[in-house]
């Protein structure tokens, strides 16, 4: 099969590109499994394994013809033009207006996909190649925050709370003490360890001896690559249960509440998890390959000439400047 994956964005991201990550480690998996793959994404893409052809507008018939493209995976930009090749998207996000989608939509959770009015989903799944080797051994390291923390949704000041009343130090990967970019914040808790927006290999070297990850989201997470990236190292995660967050996180991978005591009494617990079992519930679940084998179902079915939802998506907005409840 050749698949033609659109997105938005040159590859491959320097920092942060959480959707950009995902798109490498699919197209990746996919010709490892003996499949061809053609990215059409930002000027300048370059990524070794696959062609990258330069986008700048919808894809031309006459290109995707001439390429021999079997279906197209639209993760962000424009659609192709109209042509014989099926598609489908994923959608990464939660919508911040009412919309309609493309009944071949594809979401990256089950609630993801509830909230947005359709069904059908796949997980993210991420290449350990992108990191360190995991010390399943570790022990005694800081907590740590992995997400952006200007996000009033990621809610970076709970989970220097919950860390304070756990008694251990946080390393926040994902932001500045200052921030300007959202209105002026400055955060001086002492216990809070800034670092700044970091690579996969910086990002390893904190979380392989961390005691555990806190992450208490106060919005419909989509997915969470960061709780994932915590169980590969076997890292416990403490988490707020709003989003996907139940379909991540296992009682023998973490624990969820909306109350920062209540995080902070299991985190207090965070070397009494099994750290092979949580990074072999990762292995499990949440590998590029298994992504891949669940989206060639998906594709498979397309070609065969089947609809994911029987019509276009009526999905209402999912995102809101309201934030879901945090206790103390």
């Amino acid at each position: 099969m050749h698949i033609g994956i659109i997105v938005e964005a040159t590859l491959p991201p320097r920092l942060y590109g959480g959707t950009e990550r995902v798109v490498i480690w699919l197209g990746r998996a996919l010709t490892e499994l003996g499949h061809k793959v053609t990215y059409f994404a930002g000027p300048g893409s370059d990524i070794g394994f696959a062609a990258c052809e330069p986008l700048s507008g919808p894809v031309p018939a006459a290109r995707a013809k001439s390429l021999g493209i079997d279906l197209f995976h639209v993760h962000s930009g424009p659609f192709p033009e109209q042509a014989e090749v099926p598609l489908c998207t994923t959608m990464h996000g939660n919508a911040d207006h009412a919309r309609i989608l493309h009944e071949n939509t594809i979401f990256v959770s089950q609630d993801h996909a509830r909230r947005h009015g359709g069904s059908a989903f796949v997980h993210n799944g991420m290449d350990e190649r992108d990191y360190l080797t995991p010390d399943l051994d570790a022990r005694g390291g800081n907590f740590t925050f992995l997400a952006k923390a200007a996000w009033r949704v990621k809610n970076v000041k709970g989970a220097i709370d919950v860390a304070r009343k756990a008694g251990s130090p946080i390393d926040i990967l994902g932001g500045s003490r200052v921030n300007f970019k959202m209105g002026f914040r400055i955060t001086l808790d002492p216990n809070a360890r800034f670092h700044g927006m970091v690579d996969d290999t910086t990002k390893s070297r904190y979380l392989k001896p961390s005691r555990g990850m806190i992450f208490p989201v106060r919005w419909g997470e989509p997915f969470g690559i960061a709780v994932t990236e915590a169980f590969y190292f076997g890292v416990p995660v403490f988490a707020t249960p709003y989003g996907a967050l139940p379909e991540l996180v296992t009682p023998e991978t973490g624990h969820l509440s909306a109350s920062a005591s209540q995080l902070a009494e299991a985190a207090k617990g965070a070397e009494g998890y099994d750290r092979r079992a949580i990074h072999a519930h990762w292995q499990k679940h949440f590998t590029a390959r298994t992504m891949a084998l669940k989206y060639l179902e998906y594709y498979q079915r397309i070609l065969d000439g089947e609809t994911l939802h029987p019509g276009p998506i009526k999905a209402p907005v999912t995102r809101t400047r309201e934030l879901l409840p945090w206790l103390p």
